[in-house]
């Protein structure tokens, strides 16, 4: 069967692997060698040198640009290391539209380190996506999207700023981490490069730190792998083996972070120590018919504040669950809570992350594939103590 024509759950299992030909092992191999032998000058089996191109990361990248609905993949280090990847397509005076809910990591990228390059960064409320348009002139190269959005949960139209991107020739990039390729493909809708922190739900497992892009553009595969090779943030083998592992369950996973998420957000909005709860699944969310239209389900991450909030509060908080660890990080098989303000969000300014409303209350969770009551009854414990 053609792999276009696979639903998810079986592209997920077979895209991009192939029964090793060798032994006929099931198991894509961890191919852990830095080189390979040469018949003679240029004359081999595809593969010289591992930071290029290695068998085991080969069948990792085909296997995201499958599920992504992709031509093309590649994988980094990190995250971060993938969206350094995305920026060193820029040059001196280019400009970025970026929403200004985004994870304090891709802030300080943008900031600290390409701002001193000559690189101009606008950072914009992208829920009404026409806004985007007050930002954009001659200059602008990149419209950067994250949707959902870390940690606020906004939802961001694709479709729309396809549209505006396309009209001002710039390219339109999109952190598709929190939802990931089971629930949004933003290629189909109109996306140039989609980026994954391919450590979250993708790998699944918290055992991985990874990036992935993925993109349709031969000219845009092209130049990702030629700064892929001249930079070297590559992945390990390793890496890409247990991650290749990770996303034959993606689809199961993530139909119960779901389950879950629905359970877990339907409690925090009933109690009464809980202030406002963030989740694109509410009606009342402000672009629920958007996250409708983009997505299969409303993804097991969830933000919420307290009532008067007080830092100390939201610190008592996370310090008192027992179930739900507190940790950096999201998207593994076991259930995370965060407090962004000082912990993934701190990078970002007071004043920049409360507009966006990075408040000083907000808790972040990273809601598990446990039995949902008992993730329910952690919280109900930990909100009581207040």
């Amino acid at each position: 069967m053609d792999e276009k024509d696979m639903n998810f759950g079986t592209k997920a299992i077979h895209a991009g692997v192939h029964p090793d030909p060798t032994t006929g092992a099931i198991m894509t191999p961890i191919y852990q060698t830095s080189t390979y032998v040469q018949e003679e000058v240029g004359k081999h089996k595809g593969y010289e040198y591992s930071r290029t191109l290695n068998p085991t990361r080969h069948a990792l990248e085909q296997n995201l640009a499958a599920i992504e609905n992709g031509k093309f993949g590649a994988c980094f280090g990190s995250g971060l290391a993938a969206i350094d990847c995305v920026l060193k397509m820029l040059n001196p005076g280019d400009e970025v539209v970026s929403t200004n809910d985004l994870y304090g990591g891709t802030y300080r990228l943008f900031t600290t380190i390409f701002e001193k390059y000559g690189i101009k960064f606008h950072f914009v409320g992208m829920e009404n996506a026409g806004k985007i348009e007050e930002y954009v002139n001659e200059n602008t190269r990149l419209i950067w999207v994250e949707t959902p959005t870390n940690p606020m949960m906004n939802i961001i139209d694709i479709e729309a700023c396809s549209k505006i991107a396309k009209k001002h020739g710039c390219l339109l990039g999109v952190d598709n981490t929190f939802a990931t390729p089971y629930l949004q493909t933003p290629l189909d809708l109109g996306a140039d490069i989609v980026m994954h922190s391919v450590t979250k739900f993708l790998g699944g497992h918290s055992d991985v730190v990874m990036g992935a892009l993925i993109c349709n553009d031969q000219k845009i595969a092209d130049e990702i792998y030629r700064i892929q090779n001249s930079s070297g943030a590559v992945t390990a083998p390793m890496d890409s083996f247990l991650v290749l592992r990770g996303i034959k369950t993606l689809h199961l996973r993530i139909q119960r972070h779901s389950e879950n998420g629905k359970k877990v957000a339907e409690y925090l909005k009933t109690n009464e120590k809980v202030d406002k709860v963030y989740w694109p699944g509410f009606e009342d969310h402000a672009n629920h018919e958007i996250a409708k239209k983009q997505m299969k389900d409303f993804g097991g991450m969830i933000s919420f504040t307290l009532k008067g909030n007080k830092i100390e509060d939201a610190l008592n908080v996370v310090k008192n669950l027992e179930v739900f660890s507190l940790a950096e990080s999201l998207g593994g098989v076991e259930s995370l809570a965060g407090h962004p303000a000082t912990m993934t969000h701190a990078a970002i300014p007071k004043e920049e992350r409360e507009k966006s409303g990075v408040v000083d209350s907000l808790i972040r969770l990273s809601v598990g594939v446990e039995d949902a009551d008992d993730l329910i009854a952690d919280l109900d414990q930990a909100l009581n103590k207040l």
